[in-house]
């Protein structure tokens, strides 16, 4: 007993000593020892932990590399959402979002920003419990993203254990960051690819995310990912009396371990965050990684508290994009579209022209505003470039080349689907058609609806839409439920065989989630990601439907506009016959509902164990049980070799951190109902 405890001693020893020299030569770029030194130390603890297994420790620097690839990836909840940012082009966008922001906060004597520059590569979250790493997720859709732990684990820059005396006290810290790769190791493993008669990977980036998402973790380590910290969440805690600014945040994050970015700045004005987005326009090709941008941050956590969020970004953050590939084109025509929610968009129909590996033949113009700024007209040549490298849009005018005779165009007073008068609200850039029964907004509703995002009616498509609202089929979402295969077999290019697909197919949707409803009803300013946080405080129709504003307000990353938003429909008599009919057809209105959907007399899970650790969304662990015993599975209180699956809620404990070491599959709720449905 008393040797173990003196190779016990040893063995926190050399941890100390190899986290150390880690720590000295992965983040601080400053080696303490000398690489024959710290591989004897290596093999010295390598061999007392295989001679003492019963001191092994998630943390210790042996266990970065797991033993056995995954068989696939868990999709897992973020504790905390990971919001995407608004992109900004140039100064004067940016200045344009500095007015937006002030605007909602008057009379602000001093502000601070926070510049950092924009890696180029895929956001990771981290959760430490106790100080110690449990667990590494991809951002996913924001929402929900893939563990990838594993991987995590083998990236030499990341901690397996945050250095901060403090930390073995918080329960709980969530860390963002950038995985990416440094370019001198992307040109190395393209050309050993190269060598091997692999295909090459396009550009770091994508060398970052399919390293990331590689199911062995011993190749995750041989591509030596790098890693940069840049927000900090610690559960529990009054942020204040740790951090109360995001320049505290990261100096935090430094002493906690992590690597920090070193050319972040603080900024006393808009006017010195652009000449720090101007200087490193071009010092950015002399880094040893890929940047494409700068992300400014309101310093003050107060502050960004007070501004909240719209419906996809966080109002006190912006990404400052450099300018992205932009080609010459020419205008052959201007039309209008009517989108759901009655908004005209100008489009400009142009000469195709190649831009970022793609033909482009269509650019928005936006609105109004934006046509009057261009003064663009037919036959104009135009610069054209992709917004965030997707959307196309007209960037300038050439108008010396403009052809004699041209007209400024104006946007009509009529929609041109349906005649009724447009109306522009004060305070608003957008034109809109407010006639409800405006066939445009009813086939747009209908082709929301139906998108892979919300209830993913395959067959589905934009031609078979317009031709079921054209010939009245269908005044309403709820109206896709009553089709039958003879009314579907009328249709152009519609046999019977297609027909019953696609009746099919529509009868499927009734079994996605209410998430997925929600986000389908096209209410303005709820997305996908929104649909999910308003769900999973309002598990059914009815609690949201009578839920105060002020109280979906309340929910982190619902702002105001999108609490009125969706209070306010509600309370529109013709929506909540909407939802009286969704609820006759048989739509989950219902988190609990899809408890319904699992058949208990199939045993798919005989012969597998499970253990549950957390709290589920939905679920209470003796209905998790249940489910899991009627499908045949085995429920036991502690974690084993004999364990298969782990099912993890939130808060999850020590059988978390057991399980990992032991190489456990996790599963979370989404999975295992999925698992029961298929």
């Amino acid at each position: 007993m008393i040797q173990s405890q003196s190779e016990r001693k040893r063995i926190e020893e050399l941890r100390h000593l190899l986290r150390q020299a880690n720590y000295a030569y992965y983040v601080l770029d400053a080696p303490i020892m000398e690489d024959a030194v710290y591989d004897q130390l290596y093999r010295e603890l390598q061999t007392l932990e295989s001679e003492y297994s019963e001191f092994i420790t998630p943390d210790s620097p042996t266990q970065r590399v797991g033993e056995k690839p995954a068989t696939h990836f868990t999709s897992i909840r973020h504790n905390i959402p990971l919001y995407s940012l608004e992109n900004a082009f140039s100064i004067d966008e940016l200045q344009g979002w500095d007015q937006r922001w002030r605007r909602q906060v008057p009379k602000l004597d001093r502000v601070e920003y926070v510049s950092e520059l924009k890696i180029d590569g895929s956001a990771l979250a981290l959760t430490y419990e106790n100080g110690l790493l449990v667990r590494g997720v991809t951002r996913g859709d924001g929402v929900v993203g893939e563990d990838i732990t594993q991987n995590v684990r083998t990236i030499r820059s990341i901690p397996l254990r945050l250095n901060f005396a403090d930390a073995k006290s918080w329960e709980k810290v969530e860390v963002r960051g950038e995985v990416f790769l440094p370019i001198e190791v992307f040109k190395q493993i393209n050309a050993e690819r190269q060598k091997a008669g692999e295909n090459l990977f396009a550009n770091p980036r994508n060398a970052a995310a399919g390293t990331l998402r590689q199911l062995d973790p011993r190749i995750v380590a041989q591509r030596r990912l790098d890693f940069f910290a840049y927000t900090l969440h610690i559960s529990g805690m009054d942020d204040a009396s740790i951090a109360n600014t995001q320049w505290e945040a990261l100096e935090l994050l430094a002493k906690m371990g992590f690597p920090v970015n070193p050319n972040h700045k603080l900024c006393h004005s808009i006017s010195e965050v652009a000449e720090y987005y101007e200087h490193w326009d071009t010092e950015r090709l002399n880094l040893p990684y890929m940047t494409d941008g700068v992300v400014v941050k309101l310093n003050s956590f107060k502050l960004q508290e007070q501004l909240g969020f719209t419906q996809k970004f966080p109002r006190w953050a912006i990404a400052l994009k450099y300018p992205a590939e932009e080609a010459p084109t020419r205008v052959e025509n201007i039309s209008v579209n009517v989108g759901r929610t009655g908004a005209l968009t100008p489009l400009a129909e142009m000469r195709p022209v190649q831009l970022a590996g793609t033909t482009v033949s269509r650019a928005t113009l936006h609105n109004s505003d934006r046509i009057l700024q261009l003064d663009i007209r037919i036959g104009d040549t135009v610069i054209v470039r992709k917004a965030g490298e997707i959307i196309p849009e007209v960037v300038r005018v050439l108008k010396e080349l403009r052809p004699e005779n041209t007209q400024p165009f104006t946007m009509p007073t009529h929609c041109p689907v349906c005649g009724q008068w447009v109306v522009r609200e004060s305070g608003e850039a957008v034109t809109r058609c407010v006639n409800a029964s405006c066939p445009a907004i009813l086939k747009g509703e209908i082709e929301h609806w139906v998108s892979r995002d919300a209830l993913d009616i395959k067959g589905m498509g934009e031609k078979l839409v317009h031709q079921l609202v054209d010939r009245g089929l269908v005044s309403s979402v709820a109206d896709l439920y009553d089709l039958t295969v003879e009314q579907l077999c009328a249709l152009e290019r519609m046999g019977e065989k297609s027909a019953q697909k696609l009746t099919d197919a529509v009868a499927h949707s009734k079994k996605q989630p209410w998430f997925r409803v929600l986000y389908g009803l096209g209410i303005r300013h709820v997305g996908t990601v929104n649909a999910q946080l308003l769900t999973q405080k309002y598990p059914t129709v009815e609690q949201l439907a009578t839920a105060k504003q002020s109280d979906i307000e309340g929910i982190y990353g619902i702002g105001a506009e999108i609490a009125q938003s969706v209070y306010q429909w509600f309370r529109i008599t013709a929506n909540q016959v909407l939802i009286e009919r969704l609820q006759q057809a048989g739509l989950q209105l219902a988190a609990a509902e899809v408890k319904t959907t699992v058949s208990t007399s199939v045993q798919k899970l005989a012969g597998k164990t499970f253990v549950i650790t957390g709290t589920l969304p939905t679920l209470s662990r003796d209905e998790a049980k249940q489910l899991i015993q009627n499908a045949g599975g085995k429920v036991t209180n502690s974690v084993s070799k004999k364990t298969n699956y782990l099912l993890v809620g939130e808060d999850a404990g020590s059988k978390l951190s057991k399980a990992e070491v032991l190489g456990i599959t996790q599963l979370t709720e989404a999975v295992l109902l999925q698992m029961l449905a298929d």
